[in-house]
């Protein structure tokens, strides 16, 4: 893996959280006369040259938004085909991204709509990779940002506790998932999309005009600049 971090960048500031919601690969199919499925698979090298970029940068956590709880309305066509590439994807790539230090991990419900086979591969990538700490691939997947909040509040009520901040911060999805410092989107939209609202809180904001599947490396530490020219205030002065 070539270093290309470009000295713009100050390696004292990378952003310790980076999220990307990785939209656009239908709109990317479409506009090659090609099945939106073919978005889908050209996203793939996408996500392997966010992750090296993050690896390069020295970025700890990264989170992708894979597959939402509201994904599940799209064609059945579509659905099958997103479950089964998952599953390939974790074969073909989770081997590579042990060798390289990443730890995978899984957001969302998993829940009996997700195929069994799939999710056995999810454990199987998690188990594998479980002690790596150079980066940590965070796969939202079946994850919708208010049922993660509404899960841990029932949880809460189960266990009789006080709903406070700290509470339901232990109760997330990953609890130990830090906030979010650098929120991407791509293909030019402006919406959250139900994507870690609560650990979004204090996040910067960058909107890509590209579609996922020509993102890469250089949009990439385009966005950490971006990040690194902002003033975090955090509500003070």
């Amino acid at each position: 893996m070539e270093d290309t971090v470009p000295p713009v960048i100050d390696p004292r500031r990378v952003p310790i959280h980076v999220a990307c919601v990785m939209d656009g690969n239908g709109r990317w199919a479409n506009e090659r006369n090609l099945v939106r499925t073919e978005g889908h698979a050209a996203g793939e090298q996408a996500l392997v040259d966010s992750v090296d970029a993050a690896l390069e940068l020295g970025v700890k956590w990264l989170t992708v938004y894979a597959f939402s709880t509201e994904n599940w309305r799209r064609p059945v066509s579509e659905v099958r085909y997103l479950m089964n590439f998952n599953e390939q994807l974790l074969l073909r790539r989770r081997d590579e991204l042990n060798d390289k230090g990443v730890r995978i991990k899984f957001v969302g419900r998993r829940d009996w709509r997700i195929p069994r086979r799939l999710l056995k591969r999810i454990e199987e990538s998690e188990e594998l990779t479980a002690t790596n700490d150079t980066l940590t691939l965070n796969i939202a997947f079946n994850y919708g940002s208010r049922a993660e909040i509404v899960d841990a509040v029932k949880v809460l009520n189960a266990e009789g506790i006080e709903p406070t901040e700290a509470a339901l911060s232990a109760r997330m999805y990953d609890p130990e998932m830090p906030d979010v410092d650098l929120w991407i989107r791509t293909s030019g939209e402006y919406r959250i999309s139900n994507f870690l609202l609560w650990q979004s809180a204090y996040a910067e904001f960058v909107f890509v005009d590209a579609f996922w599947p020509d993102f890469g490396r250089e949009q990439m530490f385009a966005a950490v600049a971006e990040f690194q020219r902002r003033n975090r205030r955090f509500g003070g002065l």
